[in-house]
């Protein structure tokens, strides 16, 4: 008789300096049997040494903390020697620097007055070594940053160069904010090959995750605010 393999728990770092947040998300987690939280940070400083300590596999990050701030942590985190990723979770409508984050290398961008099985299910998606961003918050992100006027000067803009006609439409919906299954359904393919594109769109754009390419799809002019 062959053993079972036991998969372990999805190991949590809770990065926010509210103590009612990080409450909240441990109350929810510890009911859960996949995810457990095995450190808490109030800011950014302490998310990076935590992280190393625990060798956690997720990180739930806010952004605006005191000392390290979430876009700096995350920096850290991403480009240090662990494979922890980083969900960015934050107060869209006050927050400047999420463009910044996702930069920084976040795999997922969330808003804290979603339902929390929602942050629960996003965690789950970002530790399997996908990313997510809600397609309400791609579109409100983009118009974020299309309509605010630039303080500093303009950075090269990524051009989607060595793809093909079809794949540049995946782009431009992944960049639209739509998830694989209505990717598949606005160009009426399987959800199997909506994968596939979004795999090679990966590799031809050098991208890390679906967050790069929604990143890679702004600059490239294929989505606006409209």
């Amino acid at each position: 008789m062959s053993a079972t393999t036991v998969e372990q728990p999805v190991r949590v770092v809770l990065a926010d300096d509210q103590p009612l947040v990080r409450t909240a998300l441990r109350m929810v987690i510890t009911d859960t049997t996949d995810l457990v939280v095995v450190a808490e940070a109030a800011n950014g400083a302490e998310a990076v040494r935590l992280v190393e300590e625990t060798g956690a596999d997720v990180v739930v990050m806010d952004l605006r903390m005191p000392g390290t701030d979430g876009i700096e942590a995350t920096r850290i985190i991403t480009e240090g020697p662990t494979d922890a990723r980083v969900v960015v979770l934050t107060t869209f409508d006050d927050d400047d620097h999420v463009y910044a984050a996702l930069h920084a290398g976040a795999s997922g961008f969330l808003v804290k007055d979603m339902a929390l099985d929602d942050i629960l299910a996003a965690v789950r998606v970002v530790a399997s070594g996908d990313a997510l961003i809600a397609p309400s918050v791609t579109r409100r992100l983009i118009k974020e940053f299309t309509g605010r006027p630039r303080t500093e000067p303009a950075a090269p803009r990524r051009r989607a160069e060595g793809i093909t006609d079809r794949e540049r439409e995946v782009l431009t919906l992944v960049g639209r904010g739509l998830s694989n299954t209505e990717i598949a359904g606005e160009l009426h393919i399987s959800i199997a090959t909506a994968k596939t594109y979004l795999t090679r769109l990966l590799a031809k754009l050098d991208a890390r995750d679906r967050v790069q390419l929604v990143i890679i799809a702004y600059e490239a002019g294929l989505v606006s605010a409209a």
